[in-house]
């Protein structure tokens, strides 16, 4: 028991001040009450509408009818909760970050993860991870699972979505920087979109990795060591690699649009609100 403890306080170390940040990031998004602005099951009101043929009697608002030559209906807002599934690259490449005082990738990927799910939370929606064998729920607790998970660092050098639970006509988010084979992202788009899931792509992208700020003699690894490659004139690469880039980005774009999700970059030197207002309104359908 006294071994455990210990590693149990190690564990717990991450959990709060992520989850602090998160909510504090959430805290910073003035979006409204979570609605999906469309008519159907729920309480609160949404609009009146004219009544048509066919609308039985009951559903006739007497009061606001009284007030005009027509019959009006009143329509409630849909509520019932969906859930939303994140897939957050955690493999070594996602360690990345090329200045102090900068993010790793990992890190970026995290928050904005989290503070998402916090405010679908808030919103009434169900949250999970889509590598989990657990059902997507809502509630503080949940949200706490989901930190502890994303804490736990991945260890290949690159990572690839996993659906180990992706309930039908769900919504997902994946979050990476698509920096590996993207042969199994157009796999688990494909199988998403055969399920009636929907979503958005954000590739996190560390400024040095859009940039490319690299000359003379360097040596390129990857973050788990399992790639090296040296050269002397670093700059001769950059035109190349920028082309390379471009192609993988306009090839997540194009496979987003494909299977009816959303592409969206972010780099990890630009506020993360900006890209959480994104994924927000993304998943809502106002983008």
């Amino acid at each position: 028991m006294t071994r455990l403890r210990p590693r149990a306080e190690a564990l717990a170390d991450p959990l709060p001040p992520l989850l602090a940040r998160a909510r504090h990031l959430a805290a910073g998004i003035v979006l409204g009450e979570h609605g999906r602005r469309r008519p159907g099951l729920g309480d609160a009101f949404w609009q009146f509408r004219p009544a048509q043929p066919g609308d039985p009697a009951r559903a006739i608002d007497w009061r606001r009818s009284a007030r005009s030559d027509q019959h009006f209906v009143q329509e409630k807002e849909w509520q019932a909760a969906q859930a939303v599934m994140f897939w957050v690259d955690r493999a070594a490449s996602m360690r990345f970050a090329s200045g102090k005082g900068l993010e790793t990738k990992a890190e970026r990927a995290a928050l904005i993860a989290l503070a998402t799910a916090i405010l679908l939370v808030n919103g009434g929606e169900r949250v999970g991870l889509s590598e989990t064998e657990a059902p997507p729920m809502r509630g503080p607790l949940q949200l706490e699972r989901i930190a502890a998970a994303l804490a736990e660092p991945g260890a290949p050098d690159y990572g690839a979505p996993h659906l180990a639970t992706l309930p039908r006509h769900a919504r997902a988010v994946f979050l990476s920087d698509f920096l590996g084979p993207l042969d199994p992202v157009e796999a688990a788009l494909t199988t998403a979109a055969d399920r009636g899931v929907t979503g958005a792509l954000l590739q996190v992208l560390d400024p040095a990795e859009e940039g490319f700020p690299y000359g003379g003699r360097t040596v390129f690894q990857s973050v788990g060591g399992s790639v090296a490659h040296e050269t002397r004139q670093a700059g001769d690469l950059k035109a190349r690699y920028l082309d390379r880039l471009a192609e993988r980005k306009a090839r997540l774009d194009e496979l987003a649009r494909r299977t009816g999700w959303q592409y969206h970059l972010h780099h990890t030197g630009d506020a993360p609100s900006s890209a959480l207002l994104w994924l927000y309104r993304a998943l809502e359908g106002r983008i």
